[in-house]
């Protein structure tokens, strides 16, 4: 049934007689007329084709149609402020859930933080982490599979027109060599020091490595000229590398902080 007989109007009238006894008391109890109190309770009957209350001068029972009724009624207008209540929690963010989906760099260095900045300020949000690749994190937001997602490098082509994208936040790229390395120790390196140097990068396929070679680029480097002699699947990996001298990197300041700040990764400032 598309169009349903009785609005919510008619339901709290309903209820309010029930529980009155009477039609005026119940006019007075929702603070309107008691014509206008008659005349929903004719149409609701119009449009049910049944007789909801006997009435006996001033006062009203309900008939056996009227009982069943009511017992729905009470649901039904239950329901509804749950309804409210929910929503007014969301407005709010007194409740609820949020599905938030972030890329493999962002998702480990990123979101952390931020989540735990977000559960002080709205302990009672109940939040979903999704971490994955940039392009199925986009589908998810796509798909509604997730809420909103931040990530690392661009989405998808295809999804350009699907999504509203704002930038968040710019991140650094920087040189780490082991603490040892004698490169460690210069004010400054020349680009020319960099094609001497052995690298550590991640795999070619990944949207980090496209990131860090376009910045490269970016920055006047020829990438093509970086020596590369081990590519890893995982910036940890790659910082643990790095830290066991088996060469150097560039990655994002985000994910080395700790590091630099501890002494475990030294840092390459190039000219």
């Amino acid at each position: 049934m598309d169009n349903l007989p009785f609005s919510l109007d008619q339901l709290r009238i309903l209820r309010a007689i029930a529980r009155e006894g009477s039609f005026k008391r119940a006019a007075d109890s929702l603070y309107v007329s008691q014509p206008a109190v008659s005349l929903q309770v004719q149409n609701l009957e119009k449009q049910l084709n049944v007789c909801l209350f006997d009435r006996c001068g001033r006062s009203a029972q309900l008939t056996e149609p009227g009982r069943v009724l009511l017992s729905y009624c009470d649901r039904i207008l239950s329901q509804c402020h749950e309804a409210c209540r929910a929503l007014e929690d969301l407005n709010s963010l007194r409740g609820g859930h949020l599905r938030v989906g972030a890329s493999q760099t962002t998702g480990t260095y990123l979101m952390p933080r931020m989540l735990g900045l977000f559960r002080h300020k709205h302990p009672d949000v109940v939040v979903q982490l999704h971490v994955h690749s940039t392009r199925r994190t986009s589908w998810s937001v796509v798909n509604g599979q997730i809420d909103l997602a931040i990530i690392g490098g661009e989405i998808p082509m295809e999804l350009s027109e699907q999504l509203l994208c704002q930038p968040y936040a710019n991140d650094e790229l920087q040189l780490v060599l082991p603490p040892e390395h004698p490169m460690a120790r210069q004010p400054e390196l020349q680009k020319e020091d960099l094609y001497r140097l052995g690298f550590i990068a991640l795999d070619a396929q990944s949207t980090t490595r496209r990131v860090v070679d376009q910045l490269l680029k970016d920055g006047g480097l020829e990438i093509q000229r970086l020596r590369i002699d081990m590519e890893l699947n995982s910036i940890e990996a790659i910082k643990n590398a790095v830290q066991s001298g088996l060469g150097v990197a560039f990655l994002p300041v985000l994910t080395v902080e700790r590091e630099l700040a501890v002494g475990r990764l030294a840092r390459g400032r190039v000219a």
